[in-house]
């Protein structure tokens, strides 16, 4: 058998999806914020999350909003991505810097990130506290793809090189190697 050692605990889970999240405040204006932490919560009622330092921008626009978007980049937007997770919105507009369009949704006043293939808009529901980041978890109140990206009411991840981060690095995911349940119909 293989030994096992320890290793850092900041990145014990990989991949993991990159996301722009986009928001909205009154007085701030609009942002946009490059989260790797995020994931869905729950399937009924529908909900995803996102963990933003304290200290961040986005954090207070969100959690005095009560709103956000999650948007799926592809790799054609790594550039983009990368920019907007290492500029603060507090020293300008990151949308007109990475070339990003912003979008009026259909349900929150955040942002949807046109250039996406694939959005979700949120209620903040609540807010954890975690210690270096605090978890927003929000209703998924509304979903969008791009039309030629939806076979049967569901989106065709296949056709999407998605990104993800590991380890400080961007990582490219796209090819299918089994469907749910293909273990146990291997056996009957």
């Amino acid at each position: 058998m293989k030994s096992k050692v320890e290793f850092d605990a900041s990145q014990t889970l990989a991949p993991l999806p990159v996301v722009l999240v986009g928001c909205a405040h009154a007085e701030l204006g609009l942002n946009l914020l490059t989260v790797a932490w995020t994931g869905i919560d729950c399937s009924d009622p529908p909900a995803i999350h996102v963990s933003i330092r304290p200290g961040r921008h986005s954090h207070r626009m969100i959690a005095e909003s009560g709103c956000f978007t999650v948007n799926v980049p592809t790799r054609d937007l790594l550039r983009q991505l990368d920019l907007c997770g290492i500029v603060s919105g507090r020293d300008g507009d990151k949308w007109r810097r990475a070339g990003l369009t912003p979008l009026t949704g259909t349900s929150v006043a955040a942002p949807l990130v046109a250039e996406c293939p694939v959005n979700f808009e949120c209620a903040l529901a609540r807010v954890v506290p975690l210690g270096a980041h605090d978890m927003f978890v929000g209703e998924i109140v509304a979903r969008h793809a791009d039309a030629d990206l939806v076979r049967g009411g569901r989106v065709d991840f296949s056709k999407l090189p998605l990104v993800a981060y590991v380890n400080g690095e961007y990582w490219s995911l796209g090819e299918r190697i089994g469907t749910y349940g293909f273990s146990g119909k291997e056996r009957a």
